[in-house]
């Protein structure tokens, strides 16, 4: 923001300028795009996937403690685009929520319910002077037994939204220009097909080949519904290979 008129309106997250903007939301949303990194999302007819790239800041770092893949339940998945401190700390009051709805309802607590959850939570932050948004973007994913493939993404300043296919990150609008391609005559993808559009997805918009250790995937299908995390990068890889040449028709 420049240091003119609107001097002093990006000092306290509850004031709003002349011109009817927060500047501390508007910085959340530049801090997701700040850490370089760039997440897709896509549902299928009877599955969803995610997929985010994986960069070790430091060489001496153990690779298996980096994630932005975080669990909330066996059923409910969440990729965090942002500042990972800020996700750490929602996925454990999330994780706490899912296990109360579990104890108080008796059944598993549904995607979009976690996602408004997490939405309120994101815009209650944006309400109060002795707090701060959460630079993070949440993908939310999972099977609903009623609803079928459920993705939801939810943002800081307290969005959420159902989604055929969203990104987020640093090149999210390039992501979502190719998305809206594949998803024009709205595709009821396989369980193949959304994996392959996800991954060709992050290739297009990074145009770079990926190593198997610079990606982690979330998906999640009608006929296993428990997630599968990060079930190997180099897997996802070939999978997406050989689905583009025509070599296999399922895994």
């Amino acid at each position: 923001m420049s240091r003119g008129t609107g001097a002093g309106y990006d000092r306290h997250i509850t004031i709003f300028s002349p011109e009817g903007r927060l500047y501390q939301v508007e910085y959340a949303f530049k801090a997701v795009k700040a850490a370089g990194v760039t997440s897709i999302g896509v549902r299928g007819k009877d599955s969803v996937c995610v997929v985010t790239q994986k960069k070790v800041p430091d060489k001496l770092l153990d690779q298996t403690s980096v994630t932005h893949l975080f669990p909330i339940t066996k059923y409910l998945g969440l990729l965090a685009t942002g500042m990972t401190a800020d996700a750490r700390s929602l996925v454990a009051q999330a994780r706490n929520e899912a296990a109360e709805f579990r104890f108080k309802w008796g059944y598993e607590m549904p995607v979009d319910v976690i996602s408004k959850w997490i939405a309120d939570k994101a815009q209650v932050y944006t309400q109060h002077a002795y707090m701060r948004p959460l630079g993070v973007a949440s993908m939310v994913l999972g099977i609903d037994e009623e609803k079928g493939p459920q993705l939801f993404k939810c943002d800081p300043a307290g969005h959420f939204f159902g989604h055929k296919a969203t990104s987020a990150g640093l090149k999210e609008q390039e992501a979502i220009n190719f998305l809206e391609k594949k998803m024009k005559n709205d595709p009821a993808f396989s369980y193949d097909e959304t994996v392959q559009t996800a991954i060709s997805a992050l290739q297009s918009v990074l145009q770079e080949d990926f190593k198997a250790t610079e990606i982690e995937e979330y998906n999640s299908s009608r006929s296993h519904m428990l997630l599968h995390p990060c079930w190997s990068s180099i897997r996802c890889l070939v999978l997406a290979c050989y689905l583009a040449i025509g070599i296999i028709d399922s895994v």
